[in-house]
């Protein structure tokens, strides 16, 4: 039996809170669950076949849903939760929550730092407010839509820079084995931007890009492909944080978008330009 059905007050009280007051419980359960990962991270996880590979993936998200389920159910008893974290396009209407329980699972797997817990909550497609927290660092990134971005209560800000040429950028992998046509896509923007910015990264995954986005580390994130949970937390947190948010030809992006790009404002026209060679 779940608390909400044991204590019916829990039920009123999630479903009248406020959003900001939902987007702090939000937090505290992604923070809890990224301890259950951060106690499973260490040595490199070794495997032989991709059999081994997708169950030690798994093993990870399900350590971590154990913890999220039921703390965001308790939150939104009503919302619905999107089953499969690669996803992506438009969801039916109501309140969904679009989480990655392991965003990066392949870097935790291999020990390597770059990974994170994020629960995003979707009102009739629209994000309301994101909550990304990173175990390794204890830090929590948080967006509510019209309210901001913050990490751990300070506000965040997007770069002032004024141009690519002078531009730290970023790309990153949707997936393995994406169409040979989203590949050259890939392969021939990296070399575009080779060409314009100052310096490209490359690493998954997309969320670690987009939280250096809003915090002004990193002047323009972009990718092809990509599901909802790996773009909609970033997206809203660089929104939020003032940047521009588009697919990679300018136009405004959602799920459903083959490319996405999220820069400042001072660089985003140089970027689409480059991109759209």
């Amino acid at each position: 039996m779940s608390e909400t059905t044991k204590n019916p007050d829990i039920a009123t009280t999630a479903a009248t809170a406020s959003d900001a007051d939902l987007l702090a419980q939000t937090a505290i359960a992604v923070q809890e669950a990224g301890s259950a990962l951060r106690e499973r991270f260490g040595a490199v996880v070794r495997y032989q076949t991709r059999e081994e590979l997708m169950l030690a993936l798994a093993a990870n998200d399900d350590a971590a849903l154990e913890v999220l389920r039921p703390r965001l159910g308790t939150l939104r008893p009503d919302a619905r939760w999107v089953e499969d974290e690669l996803a992506g396009g438009a969801l039916p209407p109501g309140e969904w929550w679009v989480v990655d329980p392991a965003e990066g699972n392949i870097n935790h797997l291999h020990g390597l730092p770059e990974w994170a817990v994020t629960a995003t909550l979707v009102r009739e497609n629209q994000a309301v407010l994101t909550a990304v927290h990173l175990p390794l660092t204890g830090q929590t990134y948080t967006a509510l839509a019209g309210a901001g971005a913050h990490l751990d209560g300070r506000p965040l800000r997007v770069s002032e820079t004024a141009g690519l040429g002078l531009s730290l950028v970023a790309t990153s992998q949707a997936r393995p084995d994406e169409d040979e046509q989203v590949v050259r896509r890939v392969g021939s923007s990296i070399t575009a931007m080779l060409q314009d910015a100052l310096v490209v990264r490359t690493s998954v995954p997309a969320t670690l890009h987009l939280l250096n986005v809003a915090a002004g580390r990193i002047d323009a994130f972009w990718q092809f492909a990509g599901a909802r949970a790996d773009l909609l937390p970033g997206a809203l947190l660089v929104t939020e944080a003032g940047g521009r948010v588009s697919d990679a030809e300018g136009r405004p992006w959602t799920p459903q978008s083959e490319g996405f790009l999220a820069a400042a404002p001072g660089v985003h026209a140089d970027a689409v330009a480059t991109l759209s060679r």
